[in-house]
């Protein structure tokens, strides 16, 4: 009885481990030899015909023939390229940045001479393109291989464990497997099944490796050098530092437009009123009674005024009550139901406060408007040194970044602080608008 306990233990030890780690372990082999295929074909279909283009392209630039041909192959090599930053990213957890230069000439047009004179320049000085054409040259032999090598010996060890040994009878002196060569005896077909289970085994086992091989193989050629990393920051620090320059001066023409049109012009109609009333108060006292009333209503007015004035610079509440009460109170004041989930040990700097305030109320102001969304929610997190701001909604979606609107305008505003801004809107909805800043509790 006690050896047949120890019998059921046993089993009972051997069926959670098939559940819990074999099975995984399989379908992640199998996964990884399905990404290993689309990982080859890509590689073969697509640099194979992009190096010989781009090698073609090159003699013919003094031509004039190749200045039209290579902006025109560029644009598929690095579509290609970013392909496979994203299955280094999506497959491997290995995010790849792109490298690329930016083009001074946006307006580019495939058949007119100066420009594709001035982008065919553009291309040849990145470093960037010289990269994307040792990369493709070399993923070609490497691509197949650490493609297909996965799939191939899952298939051949397949082959080894049921083919082989069920028919080994009827097989003739030509035919071998593996070692085994010929196949003509029970040894030899039980050779071949302990070999297929070999072969088995590092199919399901190599396949993860080899694409995490593959992937840092790409991050080495296709991701941002140094340098290039550098000269990138530098372009896009001066490019936010320009916004920010901008966007400051539209603030200050903004704020001195509101005090010039409103405050300012009630209080200069305020001294008026008092002037006239000062000169009928002994001849008319009830003009004079009237144009106090009067001078008292349109400084009422004006404080009311410069009091949102104020609160579009920043709000009172932000500052006594800190970002997590001053989204609350924003969210109480929309014409419909807001969920607030915010979780926040401490509060943001000042200037990182202030910018995650206006980009939450401008995400919620364009739900209200644009969305027909009778719903919308706000969530707040830190983590790994970025606050996190999500605001969604259940309207009809189809939101889109355009140059002079309000997204691509918070964007802007979100980059002055490093930030950045992700849309995800299909077309009848959600809406969801996830923002991300640097900052510190």
């Amino acid at each position: 009885m006690g050896a047949i306990r120890t019998v059921h233990d046993r089993r009972r030890e051997v069926r959670p481990w098939l559940r819990g780690e074999f099975l995984p372990w399989l379908s992640t082999g199998l996964v990884a030899a399905r990404r290993g295929l689309a990982l080859s074909i890509t590689s073969q279909l697509g640099c194979y015909p992009l190096v010989i283009l781009s090698v073609v392209s090159l003699p013919l630039l003094p031509l004039g023939v190749g200045i039209f041909t290579l902006p025109i192959i560029s644009v598929a090599v690095r579509n290609l390229a970013d392909l496979h930053r994203r299955f280094a990213g999506e497959w491997c957890s290995i995010s790849i940045a792109t490298p690329y230069r930016p083009h001074k000439d946006e307006n580019f047009e495939p058949l007119d001479l100066p420009s594709s004179l001035r982008r065919s320049r553009s291309l040849l000085a990145d470093p960037a393109t010289w990269r994307d054409l040792l990369w493709m040259t070399i993923n070609i032999p490497f691509g197949l291989v650490a493609g297909l090598l996965p799939g191939w010996m899952i298939i051949y060890g397949i082959h080894g464990v049921v083919a082989t040994p069920l028919f080994w009878p009827w097989m003739d002196d030509t035919y071998g497997y593996a070692l085994t060569w010929p196949v003509r005896s029970p040894y030899t077909a039980v050779l071949a099944f302990f070999q297929g289970l070999v072969f088995l085994f590092f199919g399901f086992w190599s396949g993860t490796r080899l694409l995490r091989l593959h992937s840092r193989f790409t991050y080495k050629l296709l991701a941002p050098t140094e340098k290039t990393r550098l000269s990138l920051r530098i372009a896009q620090l001066t490019e936010t530092r320009s916004e920010a320059v901008d966007a400051q001066a539209a603030e200050l023409r903004r704020i001195e437009r509101d005090l010039h049109d409103g405050a300012q012009a009630r209080l200069v109609a305020v001294g008026l009123k008092l002037g006239l009333a000062d000169q009928v108060f002994k001849k008319d006292p009830d003009t004079a009674y009237r144009l106090l009333t009067d001078a008292r209503k349109a400084s009422g007015q004006a404080l009311v005024e410069l009091r949102d004035l104020v609160r579009g610079i920043h709000p009172p509440v932000l500052a006594e009550r800190g970002l997590d009460g001053a989204i609350r109170a924003l969210a109480l004041d929309l014409p419909m139901p807001v969920e607030v989930d915010i979780v926040l040990p401490g509060r943001p700097q000042a200037p990182v406060e202030s910018a995650g305030y206006f980009a939450v109320a401008e995400a919620l102001t364009n739900a209200v408007k644009h969305s027909g969304a009778t719903a919308a929610w706000v969530r707040l997190r830190h983590a790994n040194g970025k606050l996190s701001m999500t605001v969604g909604d259940n309207g009809k979606g189809g939101a889109v970044f355009q140059d002079a609107g309000g997204l691509h305008g918070l964007q802007r505003r979100l980059a002055t602080f490093d930030g950045t801004l992700e849309l995800n809107s299909p077309v009848g909805g959600p809406t969801t608008v996830t923002m991300e800043l640097p900052c510190v509790l």
